[in-house]
């Protein structure tokens, strides 16, 4: 396999293939507080969402609309709740008289603005008279809000006055008034963490108009960013998931004193088959509407096989993740083991692999036929066994068969070669299909655009990658930024790589000078057999 290094014996070995299918190589993490997890037995803690979970925009809870509306795709006009149906917050805040007016007051509002089609018609503000009592204003501020999410409230000497919400008339002409009232209700539970996401939409024109009225009226409090999504047809699509910007780290009072408020995690253990670790987390992040970079990991593990490791996300409640677990199973996923976590991973923080691997095709060298094949394979594994061998970084770290191999990208971004390292990146295999072609036409066009709209949404660095180059250009400035526009996790994956070829050559070169015996200098791993510290500890 790497016929130019040095090896702990010169064993003949014997021939055979592996990864015949992704089954042939399950490789499960073993995290540093405990032995290799067993896959099969392990509780599953995804579960089947019910159907009412499905929808991505739950987090506003219940959110039918407060009036009627214009719809868009001339879906049904959503219906306002009469004061009478039931004893509601608003009656026992304002009394049934003074809410039952209210109502009035929104009926006729939504009415005048339907008619007149502008957000100033209708009667210009309601009175719910003077309120002295300060939380008792809180609450009927957020009541009204709540029951009636196109009407905004202001306080005046005490005085609560009622009128429409300019916002709110403008989104309900870009999309439904179901999406309007769920949104307005997201915005003003002001939920930590929580996300809401827009139906799906194809159209990238009007996705950019509703991406500038949610910046342009809430920028400074609300984010916004387009997913791939898949709708109800089952088919791919785009969706805008927004969600609060994280503010700087509050510090609360505690018995001891100052204490820093703690961020939102989750573990679990991402079970995945035939995936890239990259790739599948560019499906976790779509569908709940996170970053990319919101998750944290110890490694990147193999793609043709079944591989379990540990994850933790940011941002997300462990409900949430088990929400999205059966649409996960459909792209080669299973999420199990999830619960809180306190902190995010690191690289490398893992006591090691555990592999179960099956060999086919197992036969002599081609200049061997000296002794039995069964006879040869048992001599291997005791010379394993006794001698131990170099843990070399094998070909799928560098990109097995690839024209050009991941750890060449790397010595390019350690140069500084930005330019470079992008023409390395999108250099293209010689097959025909979809990735590749859009590779191929970049190197000939320079069209980040175009390559964009030919790239399959799965592939997250390369389009993260084109969307910056086709801002800032494909020049150093431009491809610098591009290269920075990729989380900090995928971009170093490379240069990682440029280092895993160094310590190769390191490796096979001591073993070549000093063979296998100790000497000065040498690193020695101790005895010792607790699994609560890290092999870097060890040494």
């Amino acid at each position: 396999m790497l016929p130019s290094f040095s090896y702990v014996t010169d064993h003949i070995g014997f021939c055979g293939t592996i990864k015949n299918s992704p089954s042939d190589f399950v490789v499960t993490e073993i995290e540093l507080r405990m032995g290799p997890p067993s896959p099969r037995a392990e509780n599953d803690g995804g579960g089947v969402p019910s159907p009412s979970e499905h929808d991505p925009s739950r987090a506003g809870g219940d959110c039918s609309a407060s009036a009627n509306c214009s719809q868009r795709g001339g879906e049904p006009e959503p219906k306002l709740k009469s004061g009478l149906e039931e004893a509601s917050t608003l009656d026992s805040l304002l009394g049934k008289p003074m809410s039952e007016l209210l109502h009035k007051f929104a009926c006729d509002l939504k009415g005048a603005w339907d008619l007149e089609n502008n957000s100033d018609a209708g009667p210009g503000e309601f009175s719910l008279g003077p309120v002295l009592d300060k939380k008792n204003r809180a609450d009927l501020h957020s009541a009204v809000r709540q029951k009636f999410p196109f009407l905004v409230t202001v306080t005046k000497d005490n005085e609560m006055v009622v009128r429409g919400n300019a916002d709110y008339r403008e989104l309900c002409q870009l999309v439904t008034e179901k999406e309007t009232s769920d949104f307005f209700k997201f915005l003003d539970s002001k939920l930590e963490n929580s996300t809401f996401s827009f139906k799906p939409d194809g159209n990238k024109e009007h996705r950019k108009v509703v991406h500038h009225f949610i910046n342009r009226k809430f920028g400074k409090l609300l984010e916004t960013k387009s997913f791939p999504v898949t709708d109800i047809d089952d088919q791919p699509n785009m969706s805008i998931t927004v969600r609060f910007r994280e503010r700087s780290r509050s510090r609360k009072r505690s018995a001891g004193g100052f204490q820093e408020k703690q961020d939102l995690y989750t573990a679990f253990t991402l079970q995945k088959e035939n995936l890239e670790t990259l790739e599948a987390i560019g499906f976790l992040a779509a569908e709940l509407g996170v970053l990319p970079s919101d998750f944290s990991y110890t490694g990147i593990k193999d793609k043709k096989a079944v591989t379990y490791q540990p994850m933790v996300v940011k941002k997300v409640t462990p409900e949430r993740l088990k929400e999205i677990g059966s649409k996960m199973e459909r792209k080669g996923m299973r999420l199990h083991n999830i619960h809180s976590a306190c902190q995010h991973l690191k690289l490398g923080q893992l006591k090691g692999n555990h592999f179960d691997i099956v060999v086919r095709d197992v036969k002599h060298h081609s200049h061997d036929s000296s002794a039995n094949l069964k006879e040869r394979i048992s001599e291997a594994m005791e010379n394993v066994e006794t001698k131990g061998f170099v843990n070399y970084y094998g070909p799928q770290r560098f990109g097995q068969g690839q024209s050009v191999q991941t750890d060449q990208i790397g010595l390019a971004l350690l140069n500084e070669k930005m330019v470079k390292a992008v023409k390395l990146f999108f250099t293209p295999e010689d097959t025909d299909d979809p990735v590749n072609n859009a590779k191929r036409y970049f190197l000939q066009t320079e069209d980040a655009k175009g390559a964009l709209v030919m790239l399959p949404e799965f592939k997250v660095r390369e389009k993260m990658l084109l969307r910056a180059l086709n801002r800032y250009g494909v020049n150093d400035e431009g491809c610098t930024k591009g290269w920075l526009n990729i989380p900090h996790s995928m971009r170093i994956f490379y240069v990682h790589a440029y280092c895993s070829k160094i310590c190769n050559e390191a490796a096979s070169y001591r073993l070549k000078i000093y063979g296998s015996k100790v000497v000065d200098g040498d690193l020695v791993f101790s005895e010792e057999n607790d699994g609560s510290v890290s092999l870097n500890d060890k040494v």
